[in-house]
């Protein structure tokens, strides 16, 4: 096939003016030009793209498919030179990141960190929602990127493996279930708990988990953080569901017993997750690309 941009872009203005007149003048082109052009289109292809009639010219089925892939070729080389720009100029631009807790809490503050330090042109808008709502946001393009469970449908967005996250009960050393070989979460919900913020999206994921067994979780006290969860229920306040990170940097000598939770939704898994990797902008590849090596 012997045919260039220009070709296309001549094409494209022509099936859509529905005449190749007011087609090559939308292409700065004499008449005479386009035609040619055409023609030497349609010999390389070896089919007939236009269809000429005293009314005008339709395309043929094989038109139809012509132009269909020209704006898609069009539209990638767009994407292109944006991109190129971008780098030529420096990655700028600001991406919207939205996280579940977990997400927020143990794992990105260092990597964001790093990032911010090393795009100096690039800022992060963090916003902590929950992981079905994140979904929701990336699905309508109100975000660039996602970092969410693995609990929550991913139909039509695009993932990759970011973190194991599995949820881990912690019991004070006094607390009645401190003799049970593994409770079920079932089992906890008559007891108290010391919980998240209110407005926190792990606090409202376990929430619905009780409320699938009937139940409503005891939230005697609310902390903001995992560590602060963890010091309270050191200090007897009630029960704790944190990250199986956030024990495993704990320094001091524990206090507690940590017990795995026995629950398919506690054996959590986060990915990172956007509409399309294709249209990224360059800065928020940069920062998804940065997120899927550590």
């Amino acid at each position: 096939m012997h045919f260039d941009l220009i070709d296309l872009r001549l094409y494209l203005n022509v099936v859509q003016a529905g005449n190749i007149t007011a087609g090559a003048s939308l292409s700065h082109l004499s008449l005479a030009a386009a035609s040619a052009r055409i023609r030497a289109m349609e010999l390389s292809l070896g089919v007939e793209c236009l269809q000429r009639s005293r009314r005008g010219i339709s395309p043929t089925p094989a038109g139809q498919a012509l132009a269909q892939h020209a704006r898609l070729l069009l539209q990638q080389v767009e994407r292109v030179h944006h991109d190129m720009a971008e780098y030529a100029q420096g990655f700028k631009g600001q991406v919207r990141l939205l996280c579940n807790t977990a997400a927020v809490t143990e794992y990105l503050p260092e990597l964001l960190a790093d990032f911010v330090r090393q795009h100096p042109a690039i800022s992060i808008d963090l916003q902590e929602l929950t992981s079905l709502r994140i979904t929701h946001a990336l699905r309508q393009n109100a975000a660039d990127i996602g970092v969410i469970s693995n609990a929550v449908d991913t139909h039509g967005l695009h993932t990759r493996p970011f973190r194991d996250d599995p949820l881990v009960l912690v019991i004070p050393q006094d607390h009645p279930l401190i003799q049970h070989p593994a409770p079920t979460f079932a089992d906890t919900l008559s007891h108290d708990y010391v919980g998240l913020s209110a407005n926190s999206a792990l606090a409202v994921y376990l929430e619905e988990q009780a409320l699938h067994n009937g139940m409503r979780m005891q939230v005697r006290i609310r902390a903001e953080g995992f560590d602060a969860v963890v010091r309270m229920v050191a200090r007897g306040a009630g029960l704790g569901i944190v990250p199986k990170a956030t024990i495993e940097r704990w320094q001091a000598a524990p206090t507690f017993k940590v017990v795995p939770l026995n629950e398919p939704w506690a054996a959590r898994k986060l990915l990172l997750c956007v509409r399309s990797f294709e249209q990224l902008p360059a800065y928020a590849r940069a920062l998804f690309e940065a997120l899927s090596l550590n």
